[in-house]
């Protein structure tokens, strides 16, 4: 590996799910140029759509989106070639996103269809056990076909507690659980957010300022909350992140410095750029994503990388730091039903 290369890994969707992928695969990223070179694929795991490393530990997890769900992990070497380490049943169906707990001590899943999370103990390794809870959800919204139920959407553990937030499609809930790190079993708080109906929430981040960023995947706009008088959250805008109709808004995300918001959309094709700023975002561009069904991207230094799903490409583009407007760079590259795209920079190797 050279100075200036880091390492890629691309989930899918494989034939058990109606997609093209054959597993996890390998790509190098020249931090320079932005460019991806493939180096194969590394695990042949049925529809590895979404992955997520340990914090500490040179792990990969990977969601297995099945009928009947399990979730995969896998040894990272230096040259990022992956060793099986378990599989384990979530006890729902078709999981769609995982987090490792700040303390690296638990693996969270998300399963959509079947509305609830799931939690597996980690040893000391980041191997997973059998799973120490499953936290089933309840609600429903106005939009009949898509929020008959509960559907579990994200996991996102507070980076300072032992809070996790859900993300649920079917209730237009955030959910606020909170995780025991010794018994790992989950107690459900409440709604940390209350979304207007119909806004079916999918993914969130945590802005620099303190404000929780949401994107409405049946609305097709982004809204944000901030803490009120007693410390709930209390919506404090919005905007709808394209004109173009329908959009299914996929993945939201941010650079380092959060002065910019992207938001990847389904439909129109298009990733949304918005100004960050204390009193909210403003919508300053809004760019071709090069391919269809754009389902997940990734901001890595100035280049962002952008999944299409449908059109079986990864697009490159490189972000402008002043307008944070991203440019496409080059030809997409070819990949089969791309759906998660997470960035591997081997840890340095200490000096004896």
């Amino acid at each position: 590996m050279g100075a200036s290369d880091e390492y890629v890994f691309l989930g899918c969707y494989t034939g058990e799910s109606g997609g093209e992928g054959e597993g996890i695969v390998l790509l190098r990223r020249d931090v320079t140029t932005g460019s991806l070179t493939r180096l194969g694929v590394v695990a042949r795991t049925p529809s590895p759509s979404f992955l997520a490393r340990h914090p500490t530990l040179p792990v990969l997890y990977a969601v297995n989106e099945l009928t009947a769900g399990t979730v995969s992990a896998f040894a990272v070497a230096d040259d990022a070639s992956l060793t099986p380490l378990a599989v384990q049943p979530t006890g729902g169906s078709a999981p769609c996103h995982l987090a490792v707990s700040r303390d690296g001590r638990h693996l969270l899943v998300a399963n959509y269809v079947s509305g609830d999370v799931s939690v597996f103990p980690l040893d000391a390794d980041g191997v997973p056990g059998e799973r120490s809870d499953l936290l089933g959800l309840d609600g429903k919204g106005p939009v009949t076909d898509r929020q008959e139920g509960p559907h579990a959407h994200m996991v996102a553990p507070d980076p300072n507690g032992s809070d996790v937030l859900i993300s649920d499609l079917g209730s237009d809930r955030v959910w606020r659980a909170r995780l025991d790190p010794v018994s790992g079993r989950l107690t459900l708080v409440g709604p940390a957010v209350v979304a207007e109906p119909g806004t079916g929430p999918r993914h969130l981040l945590r802005t620099s300022d303190g404000a929780l960023v949401l994107v409405g995947e049946l609305t097709g706009d982004l809204s944000w909350y901030r803490a009120g008088a007693g410390g709930e959250l209390e919506r404090d805008g919005g905007v709808v992140v394209s004109a173009t109709r329908p959009n299914q808004p996929s993945e939201v995300t941010t650079g380092r410095d959060g002065r910019f918001i992207y938001v990847a959309n389904r439909g129109p094709d298009t990733v949304t750029v918005l100004a960050w700023e204390p009193e909210g975002g403003t919508v300053v561009a809004e760019v071709a994503t090069g391919g269809s069904w754009p389902r997940h991207m990734a901001l890595l230094a100035d280049h962002l990388y952008v999944a299409n799903e449908r059109s079986h490409s990864v697009m490159i583009f490189r972000v402008d730091p002043d307008t944070g407007v991203p440019t496409a760079q080059g030809e997409p590259v070819a990949e089969s039903s791309p759906t998660c795209i997470l960035s591997w920079v081997p840890k340095p190797v200490r000096a004896a």
